[in-house]
């Protein structure tokens, strides 16, 4: 078996990404995931291969995992409720979104052609050299040259050649969000300790990846509905008990979780190992359990653990952020790489507005507010 520290930051092993792409081949995006509408595809460029989805603007509404303008309009005006306490400054704040609409909506990056879309949350990017850059924009272009070419997931922590390499190609690299990674093992913190003690004392039984069974599949997506779409926001993707069988029992998310004295599952996690880099885009609990049973912190704990203990580079993903950072995590901006070269000369100046915009306000705000 190859050593961790010998494996590429992102691999994109190509028998996972075939897997992945027959999944949806087979199944169809929507009985996958319910509010996502797209095709996906597998393409071989720049040296990798890539799992591909392809989307027309008029597939509306749609995940954001898919659409630009579900997540810099419809998800950025949810997310203001984060600044509750402060409501004229989420008047303002929601104000300044819903001005910029028209400007998201006149893009068109709806219309786009999507590498590297795992159709998670965060989606790891292998290592684009400058002459892959080129092959990608050339051959995507050749295919799709009404489309936006769109690669999401990408931060300077662990992909600043990368974000060179293809502005040198000619795309924008537009601000989505911030996210919390750990690159290295850290000396645990009082709350990390606290998270640790937690997991050892309580009443719950560790489920590894080989004890689930076919009837654990619904509930941990009930699981991950409470969390995600009931906790949080139904503009989360609305994964089904389908996705989650297909994408443990074809190897592609490892599971684990906490089976209580009757042998129910109260907290999930899905863990995707790609290279030197982990993961963890499937996380859920019973939130109707009281908040002292502690247990997102036991299963974030078991995720950070796994990192740990394999030296994989942990990117913990949005959301969370004071939790995240108590527990060592380093904030930093994820960008979409955007190439719209083919595209009308309104689309190009329009995605070059937002981009501005999103450096000059998005960001400051994202630092400022710790988000």
């Amino acid at each position: 078996m190859t050593a961790p520290h010998a494996l590429p930051k992102v691999r994109n092993d190509p028998a996972l990404v075939r897997q992945f792409v027959e999944i949806f081949e087979e199944h169809g995006a929507t009985r996958l995931i319910a509010d996502l509408h797209t095709t996906v595809s597998l393409i071989k460029v720049g040296g990798h291969s890539f799992p591909v989805t392809v989307n027309d603007a008029g597939e509306t509404p749609n995940s954001y995992l898919c659409s630009p303008t579900r997540a810099y309009i419809d998800y950025a005006i949810d997310e203001t409720r984060n600044f509750a306490a402060q409501p004229v400054l989420q008047r303002c704040i929601k104000t300044l979104i819903q001005t910029c609409a028209p400007l998201v909506r006149a893009a068109g990056l709806d219309r786009q052609v999507q590498l590297n879309n795992w159709l998670f949350s965060t989606n790891p990017v292998p290592d684009i050299s400058p002459v892959h850059a080129t092959e990608i924009r050339d051959t995507l272009t050749a295919t799709y040259p009404d489309r936006a070419i769109v690669i999401r997931s990408l931060n300077e922590m662990a992909d600043a050649s990368t974000i060179d390499a293809l502005r040198a190609a000619g795309f924008v690299m537009m601000p989505s969000r911030q996210i919390y990674v750990v690159r290295d093992k850290v000396a645990l913190s009082k709350e990390m300790k606290a998270d640790r003690s937690k997991l050892a004392r309580a009443p719950f039984t560790t489920v590894g990846n080989d004890d689930f069974v076919e009837a654990d599949y619904a509930r941990c997506a009930a699981l991950y509905n409470m969390l995600y779409l009931e906790k949080y926001t139904p503009l989360n993707p609305h994964y089904t008990p389908l996705y989650v069988q297909q994408m443990h029992q074809r190897g592609i998310l490892r599971l684990v979780g906490l089976r209580n004295t009757n042998g129910v599952l109260v907290a999930i996690t899905g863990l995707f190992e790609n290279g030197r880099t982990l993961t963890q885009p499937l996380v859920g609990y019973d939130t109707s359990l009281p908040r002292q049973d502690a247990l997102y912190r036991m299963i974030m704990a078991m995720g950070q653990d796994e990192a740990f203990t394999r030296g994989l580079f942990f990117n913990m993903s949005a959301g969370a952020a004071h939790f995240k950072r108590l527990r060592g995590a380093q904030p930093v901006i994820e960008y979409s790489a955007v190439y719209v070269g083919t595209l009308p000369w309104h689309q190009r100046v329009t995605t070059r507005i937002i981009a501005y915009l999103l450096r000059a306000i998005g960001i400051p705000l994202l630092k400022k507010y710790e988000l």
